[in-house]
């Protein structure tokens, strides 16, 4: 299904989100003051149209109510991204996602109407600092906070047992969702095959035991 979303603000956050939603099969209408991000873009992207948030009167004329999403991406100023937050809101978009660049921003984007605030900068250093610890794990894709999903090669004390005999969900409270062996990969994994050296299984637990288990290969 396509979404139409309009992004303000083509900082490296709205430029690189504006280009990939495109690519991605959405109509992307983008919002920037700044005339020359316009113009860099204008050719990738639906619409692209140089305005000053914080001109009321410029910014009705955009149409905002018609589009699913806005994504505030305005950098550092708290008052251009409040009341972009307050006009999407205004003007009937359904979902609002903002970005805030500390605490007390984020709780006015929220008392403004934003529905979801965003941490780009801290959420990307939190999940790569995650996958720096986790030694033998692959392709880690963070859930939340707690849980993630991650590719981690069979310990050798496994080898020779079956996914069954392990019991691994009661002993480390984790769900082995797939297994690759090679170019293969059991979506379904048979609980009574025998592991094998080669394989990898893919996990689904908390971040502190896909840890543990990476380091006890």
């Amino acid at each position: 299904m396509t979404k139409d979303i309009v992004i303000i603000g083509l900082g490296r956050l709205g430029s690189s989100m504006a280009l990939q939603l495109e690519a991605n099969g959405c109509k992307v209408m983008v919002v920037d003051k700044d005339e020359k991000k316009i113009r860099q873009i204008a050719d990738y992207v639906t619409l692209a149209t140089c305005v000053d948030v914080t001109n009321e009167e410029a910014m009705e004329e955009l149409g905002i109510q018609n589009f699913d999403t806005a994504v505030i991406a305005i950098g550092h100023n708290t008052e251009a991204t409040v009341l972009a937050t307050i006009f999407a809101k205004e003007h009937g978009v359904k979902h609002v996602i903002a970005k805030a660049f500390n605490e007390t921003h984020a709780k006015i984007l929220s008392k403004v109407g934003a529905d979801q605030v965003i941490f780009p900068e801290r959420e990307m250093g939190q999940r790569l600092a995650n996958n720096l610890t986790m030694n033998n794990i692959v392709d880690a894709i963070e859930l939340t906070d707690d849980y993630s999903i991650g590719k981690i090669p069979v310990l050798r004390a496994w080898v020779g047992f079956s996914l069954r005999s392990l019991n691994l969900r009661d002993k480390y409270k984790i769900n082995v969702i797939a297994v690759q062996q090679g170019s293969d990969i059991q979506m379904v994994p048979d609980a009574d095959a025998l592991i094998c050296d080669d394989m990898v299984f893919v996990i689904l637990g908390k971040n502190a035991t896909l840890r543990k288990l990476s380091e006890m290969r």
